[in-house]
């Protein structure tokens, strides 16, 4: 699928703006803080249902009491969100939805520049990352983790209370044993599949023979639902003393290896760099596998980051993908 148009009303800093979009490649040029980050936004939100950074609530224009968006395809298709301040309402094809249907869902890569430290990040932001490409491979990932998340919160709540018992937390730990076994078991397979590409791709970037490994972090290590279970009972005491849940894949990690040591701290900042375009490539490239659809690629200010040899590296990569570019400098063939 092809995106032709993207228009705004009253989202971020824009109160009107629209973009006529190539086949190939559009370019959004402008100073920093003009809003082209927010244009990105806006088609993430209507390809794949939210955004990548912020609630309805941050998004809508200082001063309006609604936002609208609107994307058109190339095949007359049309999906529309508004939100009027409390609600959010997804249009599509003349039917209101309050998200945005599986079926109307598209897979997109998204390149921000806080990607190029994701492997000195958080532990929660590298879950988040590996979070939000799993679910484009799967809706039924995405359907565990929201409902492992939900029994999450709910158990955590629970766990503030001074006079609580054992058999008060019971549903909660079934939901989480469930869905926790089962996420456990994707980020395992979605992993192998990321190491059986990462190096060789690793070396068409970096056209050297260094070996890259991600190591899936957690402790829910071949976990049945019964024995996640039994951990989340057997931790009653520990976690009404601390108010949450000590143990479970909320808490999983991805640690990036770079010749057999932590990337952390023994990669180079060029280095580093190229395991993070590989991980995009591989991205790209597992969606075409599972899904047989060529991703949307957005690329945020992330050219001003990279030398030379990435630039074109990045661009040879998805020259057959839609792609759409925000610099603060023209990009051309020469400046590559």
């Amino acid at each position: 699928m092809i995106i032709k148009s993207i228009k705004l009303t009253n989202f971020r800093n824009h109160s009107q703006y629209s973009l006529e979009c190539n086949n190939e490649t559009s370019l959004i040029l402008g100073e920093n803080g003009c809003g082209k980050t927010s244009v990105l936004e806006a088609i993430y939100i209507l390809t794949r249902g939210k955004s990548f950074r912020a609630t309805d609530s941050d998004i809508l224009k200082r001063g309006t009491n609604f936002y609208r968006i609107e994307l058109e395809f190339t095949n007359g298709y049309k999906n529309i969100a508004t939100y009027d301040g409390k609600n959010k309402t997804f249009i599509v094809q003349d039917k209101k939805t309050k998200r945005l249907p599986k079926k109307n869902k598209y897979p997109v890569v998204l390149f921000l520049p806080s990607d190029l430290n994701l492997i000195s990040h958080s532990p929660s932001r590298r879950r988040d990352y590996f979070d939000r490409i799993f679910s484009q491979f799967s809706e039924t990932y995405s359907t565990s983790l929201s409902k492992y998340e939900k029994a999450l919160k709910q158990r955590n709540e629970l766990l503030k209370n001074d006079f609580l018992t054992k058999e008060a937390l019971f549903s909660w730990n079934i939901l989480l044993a469930k869905y926790g076994a089962d996420l456990y078991n994707f980020r395992k397979n979605f992993i192998q599949e990321f190491n059986h590409k990462i190096t060789n791709i690793y070396h068409f970037i970096a056209d050297n023979n260094d070996e890259i490994e991600i190591t899936y972090k957690t402790d829910a290590t071949d976990m049945t639902d019964n024995k996640y279970l039994h951990q989340l009972e057997q931790s009653f005491d520990k976690d009404s003393y601390l108010g949450h849940t000590s143990f479970g894949i909320h808490r999983d990690d991805y640690i990036f290896q770079f010749n057999h040591e932590a990337a952390d701290g023994s990669a180079s900042r060029g280095e580093t760099r190229s395991i993070i375009l590989a991980l995009k490539f591989i991205e790209a490239s597992l969606i075409y596998e599972k899904l047989q659809l060529k991703p949307i690629i957005l690329l945020d200010d992330v050219f001003s980051e990279l030398d030379e040899t990435r630039r074109h590296c990045l661009v040879k990569n998805f020259k057959d993908n839609q792609v759409i570019i925000t610099s603060v400098e023209m990009i051309t063939e020469h400046n590559l």
